[in-house]
């Protein structure tokens, strides 16, 4: 009988340190940020509103992946991914640039937006998958940078 009040005593005790282990999704979320650090990515998160036409609301604050871009006067734009493949900007109107849409393409199924501004062109990710899919973001936002 003694054995067991120690043990449950122990299991109390010791319980809260099992809540600071972080989850799977929390341990491949922050693989995935240290790979993107090591490739040169600026990652941060970001509050979003959400265009209320989006089929599934994607979650706020959400991961940005940014880099800077180059030029004097690069385009600016901003396109939603409202299902995976369709390409959208605020008037709902489908991405037409080919140049765009072949990049957009290699981009996964959980990326919700791209936004080119002057200084950086930014990506919203749900942060779902491999090194392989971070491999994939970097080279589009290299090349559209």
């Amino acid at each position: 009988m003694t054995v067991w009040i120690v043990v449950s005593i122990l299991a109390v005790v010791l319980s809260p340190l099992v809540w600071l282990k972080p989850s799977r999704n929390q341990s491949g979320q922050m693989a995935l940020r240290l790979e993107a650090r090591r490739m040169g990515l600026a990652m941060q998160l970001m509050p979003q509103e959400w265009p209320h036409w989006l089929a599934k609301e994607p979650p706020s604050p959400c991961a940005q992946y940014c880099r800077p871009r180059r030029g004097s006067l690069p385009a600016v734009w901003c396109y939603w991914q409202s299902t995976p493949g369709v390409w959208l900007n605020r008037w709902r109107e489908p991405c037409e640039d080919p140049a765009l849409l072949q990049h957009f393409a290699t981009l996964p199924g959980n990326v919700y937006k791209v936004d080119a501004g002057p200084q950086l062109i930014a990506l919203y990710w749900g942060e779902k998958g491999d090194v392989s899919v971070l491999q994939a973001i970097d080279g589009v936002l290299k090349a559209l940078a």
